[in-house]
């Protein structure tokens, strides 16, 4: 019997530039960051209030992912494209989140908005990924 998910992936082009968004400016908390023996490196992340998911920052472009050359090209178009579309990120004030975020240069495709299910505004990661980033509409 499946009990949980306990890791989810994101892939990036640049796993530093995303370490600096993921943690500089998400306030995401490093797991593990090594560097294994063929240059591969595997960095896991979490939100600050999910201790127990680990978001695995993968480099899709490295060989080490044991992509054929057709797979990581197909990868490189997609996130040079930002065309990852990589989920949903809570927050209890997307208008007061959007505005510290944007303070510390994260790109936004979209400001706050009231949508049907709370307030929505769409972030990038800067390496090929986007974001729902939502304040959930009270019930």
């Amino acid at each position: 019997m499946v009990t949980k998910l306990s890791h989810a992936s994101i892939f990036v082009t640049d796993q530093e530039k995303a370490f600096d968004f993921y943690v500089t400016k998400l306030g995401f908390k490093v797991n593990t960051d090594v560097n294994m023996e063929n240059g591969f490196r595997w960095l896991t992340v979490n939100p600050p209030e999910q201790p127990d998911l680990e978001i695995a920052i993968l480099a899709p472009l490295h060989e080490g992912m044991h992509f054929d050359e057709e797979t990581r090209n197909a990868f490189k178009v997609l996130l040079d494209k930002d065309a990852l579309g990589a989920g949903v990120l809570h927050t209890p004030d997307c208008r007061a989140t959007y505005e510290e975020l944007k303070a510390k240069g994260v790109h936004f495709k979209s400001e706050p908005k009231e949508q049907f299910y709370g307030i929505e505004a769409v972030v990038t990661d800067g390496c090929g990924n986007w974001f729902s980033m939502t304040q959930p509409k009270e019930m």
